[in-house]
């Protein structure tokens, strides 16, 4: 059975940090572009970051660009998110996400494996 499962949220202050991870199983991790998501209370699910194949493509969104980077890492199965100056808007539960495609794409609708998430939680 496929598995996506995330690691490293937690309670930060604003202007801190953290790193996010997420360890897949069961599918050809290589052969799949990789997504983090997040969804904060009463909010639509929204995408975050996305990551092709070799690593070499990435794409942000606008909220994020500058202070998050995408990566990862094929030998491990495992793909990152490194998560600079938090604002408390970035309080949400992030979720990993794997989509069979050979191009970029940060739309919902072409993941197929979804994580469970961990909570990110950024105070003021």
């Amino acid at each position: 059975q496929v598995q996506l499962v995330e690691s490293g949220g937690g309670s930060v202050q604003a202007g801190g940090s953290l790193s996010l991870s997420c360890t897949a199983s069961k599918f050809t991790f290589s052969t799949y572009v990789m997504g983090w998501f997040r969804q904060a209370p009463g909010k639509e699910r929204e995408s975050v970051a996305a990551i092709g194949w070799s690593g070499s493509s990435t794409v942000y969104a606008d909220s994020v660009k500058g202070r998050f980077t995408i990566s990862r890492d094929n030998a491990k199965n495992t793909v990152y998110l490194q998560m600079n100056n938090l604002k408390p808007e970035d309080t949400a539960v992030y979720y990993c996400a794997a989509a069979p495609r050979a191009s970029l794409t940060m739309l919902r609708e072409w993941y197929d494996y979804w994580g469970q998430g961990t909570q990110v939680t950024v105070s003021s």
